[in-house]
């Protein structure tokens, strides 16, 4: 089974409270992306960690209920933290970060992820290509840097398009860009 690969650069989500904190002005959208409602915004934040901070990261919207930032494993270093490898929306017990924007700034005691390895499938989808029970896949990447990747998560939510996400960094590995076509070769059925 084939699917559509999206590369994810670090960005971040915001509630609609926290993106007041930050901005005096609306939210606009630049341009859509693939999962249905989804948009890069045409604001940007930089994201902090003590001394250490990382300029132009850009919020991507609508609005959701919790406020997250996703980084990679290099942003990570650059932060000098150490977060949890998470599905978004999980931000329990991850990593504090600063937000800062040109109105005010955000202290977040946890809301810090590197996102799991994930296929936004839709549950028409889940039937159509008899998926049911599935959490887990590999996927192979063919190329010069080419190779499988473990422990992809199956992301059900509808609405949704069929699209894999991976970080920059993990990207970057295989060579691979968004646009990119994958293969799942192997499923995790629950026992």
């Amino acid at each position: 089974m084939k699917v559509i690969l999206g590369v994810s650069n670090r960005h971040v989500h915001l509630t609609q409270k926290d993106y007041q904190t930050l901005f005096d002005e609306p939210m606009n959208k630049v341009k859509d992306l693939r999962q249905p409602g989804q948009f890069a915004s045409d604001k940007f934040v930089s994201i902090k960690n003590g001394d250490k901070i990382i300029n132009h990261v850009r919020i991507l919207g609508p609005f959701r209920n919790y406020t997250q930032v996703e980084i990679s494993k290099t942003d990570a270093y650059t932060l000098k933290l150490d977060p949890p490898v998470r599905t978004s929306g999980d931000i329990e017990g991850s990593s504090p970060i600063t937000i800062i924007g040109p109105k005010g700034e955000l202290h977040l005691n946890q809301g810090c992820i590197l996102a799991n390895r994930h296929i936004h499938i839709s549950k028409e989808e889940v039937k159509k290509y008899n998926l049911e029970g599935v959490k887990k896949v590999k996927v192979k990447i063919e190329g010069e840097k080419g190779g499988i990747l473990n422990n992809v998560h199956l992301k059900v939510l509808d609405p949704s398009l069929l699209e894999m996400h991976i970080d920059t960094d993990e990207g970057n590995a295989f060579n691979v860009k968004t646009g990119d076509e994958l293969e799942i070769i192997e499923l995790e059925r629950d026992e």
